[in-house]
């Protein structure tokens, strides 16, 4: 055997060990960043496409209300501090389902379905959720999740109006909230004037009721113009809250109406308000 041999066998082994080793260790790194790919993943699906739990309760704030998307905390609903509740979940259609994340289609579709649905969760009528202090709003998933293909959307019940400055705590479950129109839960205003006013509860001291509204078109109608809902809706509250009022010899009204951006959704009522402490 030549001299050196053993040595040269030797080192030879080492460097098998060495690379052997860090084979071994790339192997185990790519594992683990497999793993930790998987695991991205799953929680990314579990997260984009699972709906939301139909009455799950929030904390939410009008400002929540302002976005697009939600992913706030489900909380107790017997806390008794939730301000939402979610009242109605579910896919859109097929024929929506190459919609683009902002298309003007998939709000009408909410409106259509969560204007019935919510109207059947909390009691009374149309009419009434109008003029309650509750209303409602709408959530579809996060614009990566959308790009996805998530497709669901959740509508909130909410302890609030749209001139609401915060939300009202709601009961354990609000379903069958208005079925006996609660003076608790329904819109009044205190102040000289109805316009921009916040809406506060009918049982504390106030001087304008929410107390008729006014259907003014079908679902089918185009909007015909503001100054003619403007004109509609104010001739006919002036007859309605004189009924209203029992016809009294002099009385005063007011009302609230809505534009084209809310008619295009499906809004077709008006608000008629009287001049009263009752």
């Amino acid at each position: 055997m030549a001299p050196g041999s053993s040595r040269q066998r030797l080192a030879g082994l080492v460097a098998s060990v060495a690379a052997l080793a860090v084979l071994t260790a790339c192997a185990e790194e790519l594992t683990e960043q497999e793993q930790a790919e998987q695991q991205e993943q799953e929680q990314a699906e579990r997260v984009t496409f699972e709906i939301p739990e139909l009455g799950a309760c929030r904390v939410l704030a009008p400002d929540d209300a302002d976005q697009i998307t939600n992913d706030g905390e489900v909380v107790d609903c017997a806390a008794g501090d939730h301000t939402a509740q979610t009242f109605a979940v579910g896919s859109f259609p097929d024929e929506l389902t190459d919609a683009a994340y902002d298309d003007r289609r998939l709000g009408e579709f909410v409106f259509e379905t969560c204007t019935d649905r919510f109207a059947e969760f909390i009691g009374g009528d149309e009419s009434a959720s109008l003029r309650s202090l509750v209303s409602w709003v709408w959530f579809r998933p996060q614009p990566d999740a959308w790009e996805a293909g998530a497709r669901w959307y959740r509508c909130d019940i909410v302890g609030g109006a749209d001139t609401s400055t915060a939300y009202r705590p709601l009961p354990e479950d609000a379903s069958g909230l208005l079925n006996n129109r609660p003076d608790e839960w329904m819109a009044c205003v205190r102040g000289p004037r109805v316009a921009q006013a916040e809406r506060i509860p009918c049982s504390e001291p106030h001087d304008w009721r929410a107390a008729t509204t006014i259907q003014l078109g079908d679902e089918k109608a185009k909007y015909p113009g503001d100054r003619v809902v403007e004109v509609r809706t104010r001739d006919f509250c002036r007859t309605s809250i004189s009924a209203w009022l029992n016809y009294p010899t002099s009385y005063e009204f007011g009302y609230t109406w809505f534009r084209k951006a809310e008619w295009s959704v499906g809004n077709r009522r008006s608000v008629c308000w009287a001049k009263t402490d009752q």
